[in-house]
């Protein structure tokens, strides 16, 4: 969900004097990549901004054991309220998963809202409720906040932004860089749901059985795997904007190594296929707010995909794939007619305004 910073990508460097923000710069895909690296990443330097993750950790002052980490972001998604939630609950369920990607535990939240004029009190109302419930069942309390009202017609309802605190124990390190062949990939469930919920709500389309956003805090079963796993979990990502594809080429990037993945291993419920077919989507594209992948040494990965299993946020999960030697840093899928594939980054905006 935030903003990674990810080793810098093959291409043109962006026109500094000339180029204007497009929407492919916030889609999470090799656009978005390029923005960071060429212009956030160098004007704010500094070693925790490098370590490239969802999250910063850094040394808890005086205290001897365990890391602070630190993650911020943005909610804009459009419509407020879709299938399965609503901009309050996924502000908090975000926010919680990228602290818990690192293996922390999500301790306190930031809320700041920028409200449009003439914003119906009913739906505000509805959405503090919605942040205050996901919150409350979290475990996790929003402890401070903002509010600021612009002109009508200067923002698009409400945006939301986010700031979260937590605690990573000592002696656990999960970071995108440490991926090494042989590892295996795991994934907590069937992707694309949240993405086409948001879809089929803009499109008002309707289908035989609801499509529902995934949208979760995901600390619980992190805990569970880190417990289970140990030593051997290596690293976790939400596989949000831009889907399974680009948190799958991150890793591949950030770790110098290859992937490759088996398409009949991913879980795809069959009516998001069926939506995603109607769409003209991809479903390694879209984005989720419930589901995470993980890269586990091999000795480990039996005992992680059971811990998984055995939680209702993993009940789902499967191994799809291996982390390979390549110095091109390729995702390649094995289809499922038996051939392959390259798994690129999303080129363009397929998704706008989906978080």
């Amino acid at each position: 969900m935030t903003t990674h910073v990810p080793p810098r990508p093959r291409h043109r460097k962006l026109d500094l004097t000339n180029g204007r923000v497009e929407l492919t710069h916030g889609a999470g895909g090799r656009a978005m990549a390029q923005l960071i690296a060429d212009i956030f990443a160098p004007a704010l330097a500094n070693e925790f901004l490098a370590q490239g993750n969802d999250q910063a950790a850094m040394p808890l002052p005086g205290a001897a054991n365990g890391k602070l980490v630190m993650t911020t972001d943005g909610y804009v998604v459009s419509p407020l309220f879709f299938p399965g939630g609503d901009i309050g609950s996924l502000a908090v369920h975000g926010t919680i998963n990228d602290i818990a990607m690192s293996g922390g535990v999500p301790l306190y939240l930031s809320a700041s809202f920028i409200i449009e004029e003439g914003f119906p009190l009913a739906d505000l109302d509805r959405i503090a409720k919605s942040m205050g419930a996901a919150s409350r069942a979290a475990g996790v309390p929003v402890v401070t906040g903002d509010t600021k009202v612009v002109e009508r017609g200067k923002a698009d309802g409400v945006f939301i932004s986010t700031a979260g605190i937590g605690v990573v124990p000592a002696g656990l390190v999960l970071s995108g860089d440490r991926a090494t062949p042989g590892d295996v990939v795991l994934l907590s469930g069937s992707i694309g749901d949240h993405g086409v919920a948001i879809m089929s709500s803009r499109e008002n389309l309707e289908f035989e059985t609801a499509i529902l956003s995934d949208s979760a805090a995901l600390h619980g079963l992190v805990a569970a795997m880190v417990a289970a796993a140990g030593a051997h979990l290596k690293l976790m990502r939400d596989p949000t904007r831009g889907g399974l594809a680009a948190t799958l080429n991150e890793i591949a990037h950030q770790s110098g190594v290859g992937i490759v993945i088996a398409e009949e291993a991913i879980p795809v419920k069959a009516q998001v296929a069926a939506a995603c077919e109607l769409l003209g989507l991809e479903p390694l594209n879209v984005a989720n707010e419930g589901k995470l992948t993980a890269v586990v040494a091999p000795e480990g990965a039996d005992a992680l995909l059971a811990a998984m299993r055995a939680h209702p946020l993993g009940r789902d999960a499967a191994i799809i794939g291996t982390i390979v030697e390549d110095k091109h840093r390729f995702v390649q899928m094995t289809t499922a007619f038996g051939g392959g594939r390259i798994v690129d980054w999303l080129a363009g905006e397929q998704l706008p305004r989906i978080c």
